[in-house]
């Protein structure tokens, strides 16, 4: 692939974090959805994790009301830093120090109203500027080695332009699914996308799981998008106007993902990850079959 035609370099990451987590209240009444601790840290710091591994280098949270635990746990927590610094707890120092992002690396921007997905990437416009970015929704964890991330920039890297991920499901008209043209591979071309088809009438088994790689163009779109399903901006009518214009990927990602914006969703993602926990896995293993024999 020579200069003219090697996609631009994917830097920065929008990640929607507004939402007002109703489906988990109360747990959410006070507390941000995203910093609900999944085993052993927040939801949101898997997300961040994710993202770093696949080079995204400056993060683009798009904000709410009574959302500042986000961003300070972004920050430096100097009393419990020099805590931690008098008592000689060098590992947990050090620990904290990797989850801080360097000066620079973040950026909070605030949706005002609850508009939908659409309008929130849209409210981080103006700090993306003119080049391509990633989406990532915090309620979606994914568990995957490279990182759901890092496999789309791969073949990013291949065929620019736009790129999803998607997962196969057994019940695809609860879902938005994409309506591929070919395959190749874990990469299929994509020619549509329909949100919760009809049971019976979907193009595919594939759902959005809430990772995209996409081009600035999408901002003009979503400035003009009318408000659609549940009287919101979707980010998915935008991307289908896009279609017209630009291509677009999706990619079957090698891993799992883990829906946190539900009760039961958001315990199946803590089992799996403190399961998938080096240190302590085994334990939880064991304490999670002990609860199952004493209820």
């Amino acid at each position: 692939m020579n200069a003219e035609t090697t996609p631009r370099r994917v830097r920065k990451a929008v990640l929607p974090v507004a939402g007002l987590g109703t489906r988990v209240l109360p747990a959410t009444k006070s507390i941000p959805k995203e910093m609900l601790p999944v085993f052993d840290r927040p939801a949101i710091q898997y997300v961040v994790d994710e993202a770093l591994a696949a080079g995204i280098e400056h993060f683009i949270f798009v904000t709410g009301r009574n959302k500042s635990a986000i961003e300070d746990y972004f920050d430096r927590a100097y009393e419990l830093e020099d805590t931690l610094r008098q008592k000689n707890k060098a590992e947990l120092l050090a620990e904290l120090d990797r989850f801080t992002p360097p000066p620079g690396a973040t950026s909070f921007v605030r949706q005002q109203a609850p508009l939908g997905l659409g309008h929130a990437v849209w409210c981080a416009r103006d700090v993306v500027g003119d080049e391509p970015f990633a989406v990532l929704l915090p309620d979606m964890l994914t568990m995957a080695a490279p990182s759901c991330m890092q496999q789309m920039m791969a073949h990013y890297a291949q065929v620019g332009g736009n790129v999803i991920a998607v997962e196969p499901t057994d019940a695809p008209w609860s879902y938005g699914v994409i309506d591929p043209a070919s395959r190749n591979g874990r990469l299929l071309k994509m020619r549509g996308m329909v949100e919760k088809p009809a049971k019976g009438t979907e193009p595919s088994n594939l759902f959005i799981t809430g990772r995209y790689i996409l081009q600035p163009e999408i901002f003009a779109l979503l400035e003009s998008q009318g408000k659609g399903a549940g009287g919101e901006i979707q980010l998915t009518d935008s991307m289908v106007r896009l279609m017209q214009s630009q291509d677009f990927h999706a990619v079957e990602y090698d891993g799992r993902s883990y829906d946190c914006g539900d009760k039961i969703g958001y315990l199946n993602a803590v089992a799996a990850f403190a399961l998938a926990n080096k240190d302590f896995g085994q334990a939880a293993a064991a304490t999670l079959r002990a609860a199952l024999e004493n209820r």
